[in-house]
C-alpha cells in the first residue's frame, strides 16, 4: 500500500489538525512500540470498548481471543471496528490548566475484521501476536494444541483506513500567562520492566531467557523533548 494515506471524513482529524499523521510508516511506528489496543464495537446499538493485545504484520492487525467471546462473535459477524492504540510520553504542565496537556503518539483504525479458519494461519497470526509482545518468545515454549486453537479465534483485521495523531514538546501557554511565577515544563514518563521474577516451579539451573533481560520495546525511553 502507499506510505502516505488519503484521510476519509471518518479518519480526518480537525481538532489540532497539525498534529494529524497520515504517514503509513509513522503510524506503523506507533502501532509497533506498544501491545494492547482498545477494540471498539457494537451490538445490538451497544457500545462496547475492549482492550486486548494485538499484533502487525505489514498492512494487517491481528486480535485473538476465545471463541465463547462476544466481541469476536460480533467481529465475525462483519460489524465495522475500531482499534485504538495510545501512548503516553509525558506530562505537560502549563502556566494555565486550560493548556495542560500531554505528550502522546496514537493511532486510530477503522475497518471489518476476518476471522482466520485455517489452521496454519491462525498458527502464524499468533506468532504474530507473540512476536510483536515478546520476539524470541514463541520458539521456547509449547504450541496451542489442536483443542487449544479451536477454542481460540484469531482475527485478521486490515489496515486500510486509519489515522494517527501525536503531541510532543513542551507547554503552550498564553502570552498574557508566560509572565506567572510558577513552575512550567514535561514530566516525561516511560515504561520500565524490572527484573523477571521466575515462577516457583522454575527450576533453579533455567536462566532467564536473554529477551527479558532486560525486557524492553524500542518506543519506551523518551525524555519528552520536541516541538509541539
Amino acid at each position: 500500500m502507499a506510505d502516505s494515506f488519503v484521510p476519509t471524513a471518518r479518519t480526518r482529524i480537525t481538532r489540532e489538525p497539525h498534529r494529524a499523521v497520515y504517514d503509513r510508516a509513522a503510524a506503523y511506528a506507533i502501532l509497533d512500540d506498544g501491545f494492547v489496543c482498545h477494540l471498539g464495537f457494537a451490538i445490538d446499538g451497544q457500545p462496547f470498548v475492549i482492550p486486548t493485545s494485538y499484533g502487525r504484520r505489514g498492512d494487517d492487525l491481528y486480535v485473538h481471543g476465545s471463541s465463547a467471546s462476544r466481541m469476536l462473535r460480533g467481529l465475525q459477524a462483519g460489524l465495522p471496528a475500531c482499534v485504538t492504540v495510545t501512548l503516553v510520553d509525558g506530562l505537560v504542565l502549563a502556566r494555565s490548566i486550560f493548556n495542560q496537556s500531554m505528550n502522546y503518539r496514537s493511532v486510530v483504525v477503522l475497518g471489518t475484521a476476518h476471522a482466520l479458519e485455517d489452521r496454519a494461519q491462525k498458527l502464524a497470526a499468533l506468532e504474530i501476536v507473540s512476536e510483536h509482545i515478546l520476539p524470541g518468545r514463541w520458539a521456547d515454549v509449547r504450541r496451542p494444541s489442536d483443542i487449544e486453537l479451536k477454542a481460540t479465534t484469531v482475527m485478521r483485521l486490515p489496515i486500510e483506513e486509519f489515522s494517527a495523531k501525536v503531541r510532543s514538546g513542551p507547554p503552550v501557554d498564553k502570552e498574557e500567562d508566560l509572565g506567572l511565577d510558577m513552575w512550567a515544563g514535561v514530566v516525561p514518563l516511560e515504561m520500565v520492566a524490572s527484573a523477571p521474577l521466575p515462577d516457583e516451579r522454575t527450576s533453579r539451573d533455567t536462566p532467564a531467557p536473554t529477551y527479558v533481560r532486560p525486557y524492553i520495546r524500542s518506543g519506551w525511553r523518551r525524555d519528552g523533548a520536541g516541538s509541539d
